[in-house]
């Protein structure tokens, strides 16, 4: 299977191809990436033209389009699946959704596995990952809050993703080690998305949605 994979769900965009015969061609922003203003319009399309053609793919080649739903920013995710749709549609193949923390969780090289996304609003996107499996599914806590949940489930996880940089303070005093600014750890790779869409099922492109878990930051005036 040859697929096309999208995230944008923070501040910086990722796209990868994985080819049918194992071969993998991604573009994957640096980690000091995910601290500037986003640019998703601007860098994502040139991405994706990016891997698909050191990936030797068209798009009669591929057999679906995978795209982190979110949790994470509102316009990322807009932007980003606008354009999974858009390119699903165009190329006639399906869509295959796959959690962003889900994606970020995967690069994380630990037993217990905190993938941290910045919610903005003083807030976080976290789940929590004990091998395989999911002990907490996606949610939106403030910092204080999952320090408290981490303490009284007794958790001592690694963290990564741009919500563990931001709060490195609040987690580290509840025993959560996080991993280091610099590290790659922190990126949601496109890479991930496309792995973890291999065990999902296609879907019609207008049926796939973003998963905000919060109401919009903007909200249009009664």
């Amino acid at each position: 299977m040859t697929l096309l994979g999208i995230d944008t769900s923070t501040s910086a965009a990722s796209a990868c191809v994985v080819r049918a015969d194992g071969g993998w061609f991604e573009v994957a922003p640096p980690p000091e990436r995910l601290q500037q203003p986003p640019a998703h319009a601007t860098e994502l399309m040139p991405a994706v033209a990016d891997v698909m053609s050191r990936a030797g793919v068209g798009w009669a080649d591929l057999d679906a389009i995978a795209v982190g739903v979110g949790p994470g920013m509102f316009t990322g995710l807009r932007i980003g699946l606008a354009t999974a749709r858009g390119l699903a549609g165009a190329s006639g193949v399906p869509l295959r959704p796959v959690s962003s923390l889900a994606a970020l969780a995967a690069g994380i090289e630990d037993q217990v596995r905190l993938p941290l996304i910045d919610a903005r609003r003083g807030e976080l996107f976290a789940a929590l990952y004990d091998g395989e499996e999911r002990v907490w599914p996606p949610f939106a806590v403030a910092p204080d809050d999952l320090a408290a949940r981490l303490r009284e489930d007794e958790f001592t996880p690694l963290a990564a993703g741009d919500g563990s940089v931001r709060f490195r303070e609040v987690l580290e005093a509840a025993g959560v080690h996080v991993e280091p600014d610099d590290s790659e750890a922190h990126v949601v790779r496109a890479l991930h998305v496309c792995r973890l869409a291999a065990g999902v099922p296609d879907q019609p492109p207008e049926t796939v949605l973003p998963d905000y878990l919060r109401d919009p930051d903007a909200k249009p005036q009664q």
